[in-house]
């Protein structure tokens, strides 16, 4: 079997060539997971300045969610919420969104893409820009979620004394995230909302 296709411009591809690349593609999406993982830990090399990284900031906000009771969606987009930090930091919560929205609710995707403009709530006015971005998205079905998300989950993760899980405790929940089919429907969920708390659930975690 050949290792390559056989064209050099995609016009000259054949059924046989766009047969053997998506099999190939197939393959390489399967360790999406793997791959956002490794890319995670280099944000303990991302914007300095706070005191802690940028992926303990990310453990952290993925912890609190994990100890509120959230479930799968939430957990993952606490977690890869800044992600994009590093390659596009202008639009950084756009990335995020991207890359989670084939795998998660749209109520996540939704929140994630959105959780800059509600971040600015809790810092903008001190650098003369608009703290009330987010009033534009006022009435959206996910408004109330994504400002939980940043009250509950964001804008608090930033402290070194706070009881921090591991990557590797989060492994399980991204790789079963990307191992979905891609806009499965029975996945996006479309205009439906899950709680980012479960008090029930919060209790078997925590033992509180």
């Amino acid at each position: 079997m050949a290792d390559t296709v056989k064209f050099t411009a995609m016009k000259d591809g054949d059924k046989e060539d766009y047969e053997f690349l998506t099999a190939h593609e197939i393959d390489y999406a399967a360790k999406t997971g793997d791959r956002l993982l490794d890319a995670l830990v280099q944000l303990d090399e991302g914007l300095s300045g706070y005191k802690i990284t940028r992926l303990g900031h990310s453990l952290q906000a993925a912890t609190r969610a994990w100890q509120d009771g959230a479930d799968t969606d939430w957990i993952v987009s606490a977690l890869l919420h800044d992600i994009g930090d590093i390659y596009a930091p202008y639009n950084h919560d756009e990335y995020a969104a991207a890359i989670l929205k084939p795998f998660v609710r749209e109520q996540c995707t939704w929140v994630v893409e959105k959780h800059g403009d509600f971040q600015r709530l809790y810092y903008a006015h001190h650098l003369g820009g608009n703290r009330h971005a987010r009033d534009r998205f006022a009435g959206h079905a996910y408004f109330d979620d994504c400002d939980q998300f940043c009250e509950r989950w964001d804008q608090s993760s930033f402290d070194p004394d706070y009881e921090t899980l591991p990557i590797e405790f989060f492994r399980p929940f991204v790789l079963e995230v990307f191992a979905r089919k891609a806009y499965d429907p029975a996945v996006i969920r479309a205009g439906e909302r899950v709680a980012l708390t479960d008090p029930d659930t919060a209790k078997t975690r925590t033992g509180a």
